[in-house]
């Protein structure tokens, strides 16, 4: 199966996408064969990825670790306590989970909340999350120590998180 990501807004590729093969020999020839390979002027990242879920789990959103598991999306209701003192966590790999975010960034503070996003139809993580800290000294040692880190093989970006808007019913 092969799966192109693209834009809800403007119908454009989000220059990424998702191939399922039929063994896990096939992904390594693949990685082997096409990562940094040339398309269109722009070399491919290929890497392995978790196995795509479960059709009967299309309900789970992907693994969750068991603190933080009070309601509400993302990190709760409107403006509780400490909502300022979040980061966002960019460019995660698709094997990064709650537990290894709360791990790593554990390392700079006391983590409130640590939660990668995942997809709501397809259960595979967006690439990003946030981590929720008690305070804004522990949000700023996070991103001067963290930014650009490695995780799982990636280097992530870690920046303050912007408030979120209010959701629009429909």
């Amino acid at each position: 199966m092969v799966e192109v990501i693209y834009d809800k807004v403007t119908g454009r590729s989000r220059g990424f996408g998702f191939v399922t093969m039929s063994s896990a020999s096939e992904v390594e020839t693949a990685e082997q064969r096409f990562n940094g390979y040339e398309l269109d002027g722009r070399p491919l990242r290929v890497n392995a990825g978790p196995p795509p879920p479960k059709r009967e789990d299309s309900f789970s959103r992907g693994p969750r670790s068991s603190f933080g598991s009070s309601g509400g999306g993302y990190g709760g209701g409107g403006g509780g306590a400490g909502s300022g003192n979040r980061v966002y966590v960019g460019n995660l790999s698709w094997g990064v989970d709650d537990m290894a975010l709360e791990s790593l960034f554990g390392e700079q503070g006391k983590v409130v909340e640590a939660r990668v996003i995942y997809d709501r139809d397809s259960g595979r993580s967006k690439g990003f999350g946030f981590v929720t800290y008690n305070s804004a000294q522990e949000v700023q040692n996070a991103i001067r120590t963290l930014d650009g880190a490695d995780l799982d093989g990636r280097q992530i970006r870690v920046s303050e998180a912007e408030a979120r808007p209010p959701r629009r019913q429909f």
